[in-house]
């Protein structure tokens, strides 16, 4: 694989419950390519969600190594890895987490607010882009109660696109979407895959969502445990 954008050697974690540890992920290593959309699948307690979130640096591995862009993950303090998800990693929920009190405009702004790259001009104007982007022009000024659970999950991928970061990562994005919406969300993460380049790292329970991705990891028992290279036919 030429130029991956993500590294990942031998990842362990395991969790305290009670006084006993129990594994979540055992040895994982995998390479992400630069542009590539990865689709990670498995059953409940397969290790997925908790190897998203050791990418996302929202936790930390008992052993291992991240590598995301060249930087080395697991030896970054909370600043460092708060700096890094603001600039590097977009995130798109399965609920949205939208803040209830903020404006579509104020919610996909909020990014850029807390990483000080754009002035306010910049801000607005990308903003309007990122907006027109997922086809909600004319929604900017709503609350998230006045928008449907699909507007609401595009405006959760115009805020991961704030900052411009070069990857994104979704966590059942289309799990609180009926079949159609579910389907106009993945084609809308698609097109920004592929007319923007960017790294796409999504989990999914549903096999229909993962024929949007170049390649699919099904994991089990905390481990790797098939693999599927496929292209879209689009």
């Amino acid at each position: 694989m030429t130029d991956p954008i993500i590294q990942v050697e031998n990842l362990h974690k395991s969790y305290l419950m009670g006084k006993e540890a129990v594994p979540a992920l055992r040895g994982v290593s995998i390479d992400v390519a630069r542009g590539e959309m990865l689709c990670l699948m498995g059953p409940s307690g397969s290790g997925k969600t908790t190897l998203l979130n050791l990418l996302g640096g929202l936790d930390e591995p008992s052993r291992g190594h991240i590598s995301i862009d060249g930087e080395n993950v697991v030896a970054m303090k909370e600043e460092q890895l708060a700096r890094l998800r603001l600039r590097k990693l977009g995130f798109v929920f399965q609920t949205f987490n939208l803040l209830n009190n903020f404006t579509a405009f104020e919610n996909v702004e909020a990014p850029m607010v807390l990483s000080g790259q754009f002035r306010r001009k910049a801000r607005k104007e990308r903003v309007a882009m990122l907006m027109e982007q997922v086809g909600l022009s004319d929604r900017m000024d709503h609350y998230p109660s006045e928008l449907s659970g699909g507007q609401q999950q595009r405006v959760a991928i115009a805020r991961a696109l704030a900052n411009d970061p070069p990857i994104i990562i979704g966590d059942e994005m289309t799990g609180d979407l009926d079949s159609e919406t579910g389907f106009e969300v993945m084609r809308l993460v698609r097109r920004l895959n592929q007319e923007q380049g960017k790294t796409v790292i999504f989990v999914t329970h549903d096999p229909r969502m993962a024929e949007f991705s170049d390649r699919v990891i099904n994991m089990l028992d905390g481990k790797i445990h098939t693999e599927t290279t496929q292209r879209m036919g689009e």
